[in-house]
């Protein structure tokens, strides 16, 4: 565990924050989560509980507790004797720049706050902090506490101790921190599924594939090299013996085609309708819960072999638990 960080604070437990509390408490930290919503203590336990098994498979540190958890009534009782705050309200600008000021002047200066947010650049939210230096964009992927990647930006004010405190902090929860050196809305991840994503929804309007075709095309075909190699190596290999080289002489061309849409199509009732129905029929019978707890146990063992078999990006480390 990191001896100066001990304590850490939760605003906001969605999907994100419950994430956030499952993976530093699996790791042994204590945690004092915030949600004004009614009901917010109750449905975080039941998550914890219910994704623990993915954790211990995974691995948790010995003095992992569920009693590490707390939540607070007020947001300055969750912050004052926090180590770290990690921010995960609603994607409102108006609405983190306000928690994150109450969260400044809650804190001592020391302490780094991080916002989960997936598009709004750090500089914007640093605007009206006390102290902007400490303050970062870290940016996780849901499952949280599955899922290692976490983007960390820095604002314009953010020190660089800031960063190097914050990797070292991510890296002890058995996370891949990115550092995100020059600011851009939606960061580098969220950029690429977005256009990703845009492509998938003009499929489906404009009646070329369903949304069960669409997920059948990236999780048996590119979903699999990705998840081992991402984009360029996986390129690379496409170019034979000379790699990207031959790769970019003999398709580079095909760049200049139009087959992509980057611009995303109007988000019609009939394109919801089918998007909508497309992804409950491939879920069949099956809860929300049922599909998480199918996906937590392909991840865990998906980590496992992309560890295994990309030793060279992908070092086998220690697992959550240490």
């Amino acid at each position: 565990m990191n001896k100066e960080i001990i304590n850490i604070a939760i605003v906001g437990t969605g999907v994100i924050g419950n994430g956030w509390i499952a993976r530093f408490i699996a790791k042994g930290y204590k945690v004092t989560a915030f949600d004004l919503a009614e009901g917010a203590e109750e449905r975080t336990r039941a998550m914890i509980n219910r994704v623990w098994p993915s954790l211990k498979e995974l691995g948790i540190s010995e003095n992992a507790s569920l009693d590490n958890l707390t939540f607070a009534e007020t947001l300055e009782e969750a912050v004052v004797d926090a180590d770290y705050v990690q921010e995960n309200v609603p994607e409102r600008e108006d609405l983190k720049k306000s928690v994150l000021q109450s969260i400044d002047a809650s804190t001592r200066s020391s302490v780094i706050i991080g916002s989960s947010t997936s598009g709004i650049m750090p500089s914007t939210l640093q605007d009206g902090l006390q102290h902007p230096n400490r303050l970062i964009v870290a940016h996780p992927f849901n499952p949280v506490y599955i899922l290692p990647l976490v983007e960390i930006v820095g604002g314009d004010k953010t020190s660089k101790e800031t960063i190097e405190i914050a990797e070292a902090l991510f890296t002890d929860i058995a996370m891949k921190p990115l550092i995100v050196n020059k600011e851009i809305e939606g960061h580098i991840a969220d950029r690429l599924m977005e256009a990703l994503w845009r492509e998938a929804l003009h499929l489906v309007n404009d009646g070329i594939a369903t949304t069960e075709e669409v997920d059948k095309a990236i999780i048996y075909g590119a979903g699999l090299r990705w998840a081992q190699m991402g984009p360029f190596m996986t390129f690379h290999l496409a170019g034979g013996d000379a790699g990207m080289r031959h790769m970019l002489e003999q398709f580079g061309p095909a760049l200049k085609l139009p087959w992509t849409k980057l611009v995303a199509p109007e988000l019609t009732d009939d394109l919801k309708d089918k998007v909508i129905t497309g992804c409950e029929s491939s879920a069949g019978n099956m809860s929300i819960s049922q599909l998480e707890e199918m996906r937590n146990e392909f991840l865990v063992k998906q980590l496992e072999l992309v560890a295994d078999y990309w030793p060279v990006f992908n070092k086998k480390e220690e697992s959550i638990g240490g």
